[in-house]
Formats: structure tokens, C-alpha cells, sequence
């Protein structure tokens, strides 16, 4: 009778207990409207920003603590993991939920993520205490100055598990994740060396002032939060389809599926972290803090390798201290100074050197040219980069070889191409370094393996060397017409093309002619089109008047000359990534600049190459040119390009105007232009 008594009275009393005490703990279970299961993702971005941190080099050869202080806090053996009922959980989230004025809510979806960083990813979640050290102190900061809860430091961890160069699938980036645009409007550059949105302290800054932005608009710190991860306008329009509700548990299922999970993510940090040592945590301590952490101003362009090799630093340890620059190179100048961070016991070794630094720096990039220079040969490969429609056999046919080439030179399974994919079309030959180096000048593609066997030979003392000339098949053209334009024959077309058929495409590249050409005196390249009655002189203002082959009644006079090509410094960059930039030399630049040491100023216009520019006049019915005053005009002509227009053409010379073309050539209406067409330009003097 005694044990049916407790029974009923267990049902009756203890049963509704445990019901208000469940209502008490899940109270947003409800708010989910869509569905009554949970809809947890195991493994979704902020458990891939946690297995970001196993790849992190920072950690290679670390394990966890075996301090006795820390094994014995709870008196937990290594490797135990415990687990709390939710009341734990519970009572310990209103104890932090009572010391921030951020609500810290508990249910069922803080609960699963704090299963997340406590049990299945706890020992990633151990990294991450260490990376703390480091980063808390600078966050803590910073979010004090800006009157912030400092709670929100740990947001950092949610977003990048405080991986500095973390980058999301969408292109976030660095500890607070921030977009390209994003970041522009908090002053956070981003350039081709550096990444302002990897700078801790930098991007620390930035965050905390949108996130302040944010709260001026909600008033709420978990709306900031929903906010800064979807974006206002996610959030606007969820609060809408709520019914204007300003709660983020009331406005959750109608916000983006990622950002459902990144509030209660933050929450279960916030218990994690607080709680780590009654979840047998315990952090994988950084090499050092940081209080032993220093900055010091760069005033000259050094590497990482650079500092590493002469004060004997571990090049990672930089690099790990340092992630804003992207190619572990600091691009500074005096005029445009950059920070560089380093264990306190080394920022003395670097002060003492730093004019070193700088001499050994341009020493180094001086004498690497000289041996460039010196060089007999370099190994250049030829790229093409495939656009939509093309496949392995339009290539073969374009660059005279075969499809299992192709597929061998760049390790290919099979024949399917991706439109942007850069291959191989001709693989490394020699080449004399000069010859590279002034056809870097000019184009960004490697010499074919005829242009460097042709220069190969002209360096020998034999004549020239041959370059292809390729036609782009226009609608209407036949292989008759085409071989009459450069004066050949459609045998010769369907030998060099490897035609069985007269049958061509539009917009195929074909094969036509050669071009015997010389190098001049000063490395530019001067050439003789076989076959179109033109020649070229590579000095300066050269003029050469031939027969045009096409016309018993015209002469031609060929006028070339060499124009400088320039470069506006922008800030941030260095006399060595403008010469990489544009495929030439420092010393070549100093050269044309007159400079004397690596110095720039921000918007100096340098001349970065030389180019051979040829200008072709024509002449009617006499084969020299007539005479100033003599009735008869002689006039430059211009061919008609696919997509030309009467403007583009007159911007090409100097003083011409659309007007005088129309006048010229009897032109009423623009679409009167046809690709191929020779027009008249302008009267000579």
C-alpha cells in the first residue's frame, strides 16, 4: 500500500515539476513554427571554421597541456569527457545571461552546440583556447573603448575559430569573416600583397564599429549578431514576416538556414569557454601571449624570408604573427609605411639592423637581376587560357600539334575543358634570357618553340627568325578570298592548317603567312611581313617606302618608332611588383627613370616598357609620294577591325575627328562599316 502511495504521488507532484522545469528550459522550442524536430546541421560552416585550425601550421608538433594544475582542477583524468543534464546547463547560462547585457538564452539548439565544441570537436575547441591568449586581450580591447559587451569577443571564435586567414566559401575573410565590401567601408584595403581584412588588430577595429552601427539600428545584441551575419536586409525582412517582432528567437524561422544556427552558436561559446575546466578542457598553449607581442614601423620593402634568414626568426612564426600581407612580402616605402609584429625579444635585433636590412634587401634584388642578365638561357612554357566553345582539337589545330600532347604537357584524364583553364600549348624550351626579357616588354605570353628556335638561330648569325600569321575567319570568307588578302594560295593554306577540305568556321584561327623578323640594337622587335608589302625599321622615326603588291598604282611608306609605355604608382607599391607587373627589370625601370635607389613617390608616372609602333601610309597612282601643292592628296588609310566604330577609329590619330572620316570616304550612316574595309584616315601634309 506504502509503495502505491509513493507512486501516486510521484506522478502527481514530480511529473509536473519536471514539466514546468522543461518549459523553463526550452521556451523557444516553440517559436520554430516550420517543424517540431530540430533541424541542427552537424557539420556546418562553424564546424568547418573549427577544422580549419587543424591545417593551421601554427599548431604542427603541439599537444595538449600535462600541467598537474590543470589535469586536477576537477580532479578529471585525461580524455574523460563529462556530460550535464540541462538544468546544469541551465543554472550556469543564467549566471553569465545575469553578468551581460546580451540574453543568454538556453534550449535545445545552444544545448547541441555546445555538444558540438565541448565533445565532438573538443580538441579543435582546445586550439582555439590557445589562439585566445593571443587575440582576447587586443579584442577586449578594443570592444572597452567602444563601450561593447566584451562577450562579443567571442562572436570571433564563432565566425573564424580565430583563424587569422581563414576565408569562407563566399570569400569572408580573416578572424571577424568580413566581405570585400564589407570591409571597404571600414577602410579595410585590400590589395594584390596585402589584406587589411587579415589584420587582427585592424579588422578588431573594424568590427567593432559595425557592429556598433548595427546596434544604433536594433537596439537588440542578437539581432546585431543575426545581422552581422546575414546582413540588415536578411533581417529586416524576417522581422517583416514576423509580424515586426524584435526578438531574434520570434523572428528565427524566417531568417537564412546558417544564420538560424549562429546565434545559438554564439550562446554555447559564451557557456563553453566560461565552463571549459568542468568540461575537462584544456588549451594547447601558444608558443607565446600576448603581452610578448610587439610592433615595429617598416620603412623599405622586406620579406618574410628576408627577416627570417638575418635575425634568425622562424619564417611560420612571422607569417603567423603577420597574415595581413598575402605573399609574405611587406611592400613599405617612405611615404607609405607598413606594421610588423614580433616577439618582443626580437624587436630590439631588428631596430639594430634595420638599415641593414634595407642595404642587404636592395643588394640582393640588384645582383639577382645581374644574373638574369648573364643568364644564356631561361625556360619559358606558352599558356593559352580556353574560351567558351573551344575544345582540345580547335587547340591542337591552332598551336600545330596534337590532342595527346595537349593532354599529356597538362596531365589530363580526359578531353573536357573548363572555360577560364589555363594550359600548356607549348611546353618549357630554352630561350636567351634577353630575347625573354624584351619579349616580356610586348606580350605576357612565352616565346613558341619557332620563335626561340628562330632566335636561337638569328643569335648564331643566321638572318631573322619567322613568326606565324594568323587570320580570324569572318562570316562570308572562303579560303579563296582569304589567301588573296595575303597574297597566297589555298594549297599553302590547307598545307601550314593541316586542311583536308576547303570547309572553314567562323571565328577559327587560321595559319596564312610567316614574318621574317630582326631584333634591333635595343631589343625591339622590327619585322617584314612576307607577302603584304611592308617593312620596318626599328629606329626611331624610320621611314621605308614599298611597292603594295595588291596594287600595281600604290606605294607604301612605313614609318616606325619606339613609344614609351607608363605606369601611375599607386600606393603600397614597390619598384619590384611594378617590374613583375609588367614582365621587365628594376634596373630596366631605374634606366628609363633615371632613378638611382627603390624610392617611388604615390602617383609618379613611370615608363615601364618600349614598344615598336609601325604606321603604314599609302600612296595613289605614283609609287613616291606627291608633292605638297601638286593637285593630287596622299592620304593614310586605316583597315576596318571587327567592332570598330567611326570614334575609336579617329581616337587612334592624333587631330582626327569623325567628321573629317565621314567627309573623307563619302560615309552617311556608321553602319556602313564592314570588317576589312580600308578607309581613308586623313590628308598628309
Amino acid at each position: 500500500m506504502k509503495q502505491l502511495v509513493s507512486l501516486t504521488l510521484a506522478f502527481f507532484v514530480i511529473i509536473p515539476v519536471f514539466m514546468r522545469l522543461q518549459a523553463q528550459v526550452s521556451p523557444a522550442t516553440d517559436a520554430d513554427t516550420t517543424t517540431n524536430t530540430f533541424d541542427f546541421i552537424k557539420d556546418d560552416f562553424i564546424a568547418a571554421s573549427l577544422d580549419s585550425l587543424a591545417a593551421l601550421r601554427y599548431f604542427e608538433g603541439f599537444e595538449c597541456p600535462t600541467d598537474e594544475t590543470l589535469r586536477d582542477v576537477f580532479g578529471f583524468t585525461p580524455g574523460f569527457v563529462p556530460v550535464y543534464a540541462d538544468s546544469v546547463y541551465y543554472n550556469r547560462l543564467k549566471k553569465l545571461d545575469a553578468a551581460t547585457p546580451i540574453n543568454l538564452t538556453y534550449n535545445q539548439y545552444v544545448r547541441d552546440y555546445i555538444e558540438l565544441y565541448a565533445t565532438k570537436k573538443r580538441v579543435l575547441m582546445q586550439r582555439v583556447m590557445g589562439l585566445a591568449q593571443i587575440y582576447f586581450p587586443m579584442f577586449e580591447e578594443q570592444l572597452d573603448r567602444h563601450n561593447m559587451p566584451l562577450e562579443l569577443k567571442y562572436l570571433a571564435i564563432v565566425e573564424s575559430a580565430l583563424n587569422p586567414v581563414a576565408r569562407s566559401r563566399v570569400g569572408a575573410t580573416g578572424l571577424w569573416q568580413f566581405m570585400y565590401g564589407t570591409g571597404k567601408m571600414y577602410d579595410l584595403n585590400v590589395t594584390s600583397l596585402v589584406d587589411d581584412r587579415r589584420d587582427p588588430l585592424k579588422a578588431t577595429i573594424a568590427a567593432c564599429e559595425h557592429m556598433n552601427d548595427l546596434y544604433k539600428m536594433y537596439g537588440d545584441w542578437l539581432l546585431v549578431l543575426a545581422a552581422y551575419n546575414s546582413g540588415a536586409g536578411n533581417v529586416n525582412k524576417a522581422i517583416r514576416r514576423s509580424g515586426g517582432k524584435m526578438d531574434f528567437w520570434q523572428i528565427r524561422p524566417f531568417l537564412p538556414l546558417e544564420t538560424r544556427g549562429y546565434v545559438p552558436a554564439f550562446i554555447a561559446v559564451n557557456y563553453v569557454m566560461s565552463y571549459a575546466a568542468e568540461h575537462n578542457l584544456r588549451p594547447v598553449q601558444p608558443l607565446f601571449h600576448h603581452f610578448e607581442i610587439d610592433t615595429v614601423v617598416v620603412k623599405d620593402v622586406l620579406s618574410f624570408k628576408q627577416i627570417s634568414t638575418s635575425l634568425n626568426i622562424p619564417e611560420d612564426e612571422i607569417a603567423f604573427l603577420n597574415p595581413a600581407y598575402k605573399s609574405g612580402v611587406i611592400p613599405a616605402t617612405k611615404d607609405n609605411t607598413y606594421i610588423l609584429r614580433l616577439q618582443k625579444k626580437y624587436i630590439g635585433d631588428f631596430v639594430n639592423n634595420e638599415a641593414r636590412l634595407y642595404a642587404i634587401n636592395a643588394q640582393a634584388q640588384s645582383e639577382k637581376e645581374e644574373i638574369l642578365s648573364m643568364m644564356k638561357t631561361v625556360t619559358q612554357a606558352e599558356y593559352h587560357k580556353v574560351k567558351k566553345g573551344e575544345s582540345l582539337g580547335v587547340l591542337a589545330r591552332k598551336y600545330h600539334c596534337s590532342v595527346e600532347d595537349l593532354k599529356r604537357w597538362n596531365k589530363l584524364r580526359s578531353t573536357n575543358l573548363q572555360i577560364g583553364q589555363r594550359l600548356i600549348v607549348r611546353p618549357e624550351v630554352s630561350v636567351p634570357a634577353n630575347y625573354a626579357l624584351s619579349k616580356s616588354k610586348t606580350t605576357s605570353n612565352a616565346p613558341s618553340r619557332e620563335e626561340a628556335a628562330n632566335t636561337a638561330a638569328h643569335q648564331n648569325g643566321e638572318p631573322g627568325r619567322t613568326e606565324n600569321v594568323y587570320h580570324k575567319v569572318k562570316a562570308g570568307e572562303t579560303l579563296g578570298k582569304i589567301a588573296s588578302s595575303y597574297n597566297t594560295t589555298v594549297a599553302k593554306i590547307q598545307s601550314l592548317n593541316n586542311l583536308s577540305s576547303t570547309n572553314i568556321k567562323i571565328g577559327e584561327n587560321l595559319l596564312v603567312a610567316r614574318k621574317q623578323v630582326a631584333e634591333s640594337s635595343d631589343n625591339q622587335l622590327a619585322e617584314a611581313v612576307t607577302g603584304e608589302g611592308v617593312a620596318e625599321n626599328a629606329d626611331t622615326g624610320a621611314e621605308n617606302t614599298v611597292p603594295d603588291q595588291n596594287n600595281d598604282s600604290a606605294s607604301v611608306k612605313v614609318v616606325t618608332k619606339t613609344v614609351n609605355k607608363y605606369h601611375q604608382v599607386k600606393s603600397g607599391e614597390t619598384l619590384g611588383g611594378i617590374a613583375e607587373r609588367y614582365k621587365t627589370s628594376i634596373s630596366s625601370i631605374r634606366s628609363w627613370n633615371n632613378i638611382q635607389g627603390n624610392i617611388i613617390r604615390t602617383g609618379q608616372k613611370l615608363v615601364v616598357g618600349k614598344t615598336s609602333v609601325t604606321e603604314r601610309i599609302e600612296f595613289a597612282e605614283t609609287q613616291t609620294p606627291a608633292k605638297k601643292g601638286s593637285g593630287d592628296q596622299n592620304f593614310r588609310y586605316y583597315t576596318v577591325q571587327q567592332g570598330d566604330t567611326l570614334w575609336k577609329i579617329a581616337q587612334k590619330y592624333e587631330g582626327v575627328t569623325v567628321e573629317e572620316i565621314k567627309k573623307l570616304n563619302n560615309i552617311i550612316n556608321e553602319k556602313d562599316l564592314r570588317p576589312g574595309q580600308k578607309i581613308k584616315v586623313n590628308i598628309l601634309s
